[in-house]
């Protein structure tokens, strides 16, 4: 047997790797993955809603089904509206090249009726949200005011 120096560093054999660092880069990749899908799925839903208002406001749906509607198409900024102004008449035109690649074609009447049902979805959404807010009337006694107390300073 021999003596061992008590000041000499302990040699160690090199651990196998683990794991874990991977799986959670992994998990995090697909995690990040499925938000950024979740996000173009959201906003095409968003588009779809929109051109279906569109519609119900007395817009008129035309497909880009030629060359020369899809050159037209191409030029024009996608989702936003384009006023074309004609004398005394003014035509909205709203291009969407991504979801039905088509343009949609309406009057200051349609648009004018468009804007309107969007102000009243705004306020029907605000007042979903206050409602949902304000639906247990707050019991601040029962939130959890964790390092903070019991909210001493508004009593």
């Amino acid at each position: 047997m021999t003596a061992t120096n008590p000041n000499a560093p302990l040699r160690t054999e090199p651990r196998a790797p683990k794991h874990r660092p991977m799986k959670a880069v992994a998990i995090g990749a697909l995690g990040a993955a499925a938000l950024v899908a979740a996000g173009c799925q959201t906003t095409a839903q968003q588009i779809s809603r929109k051109e279906d208002s569109l519609v119900a406001a007395g817009f008129t749906l035309l497909p880009a089904n030629t060359p020369a509607r899809e050159a037209q198409l191409a030029t024009l900024p996608a989702n936003m509206f384009m006023p074309k102004s004609d004398g005394d008449t003014t035509t909205y035109i709203y291009a969407d090249p991504v979801v039905c690649h088509c343009l949609y074609v309406g009057s200051q009447a349609a648009y004018g009726s468009y804007m309107q049902t969007l102000q009243t979805q705004r306020q029907l959404d605000q007042a979903q949200l206050t409602a949902l807010t304000y639906r247990d009337a707050w019991n601040w006694d029962r939130w959890d005011w964790g390092p903070w107390g019991g909210g001493w300073w508004w009593r």
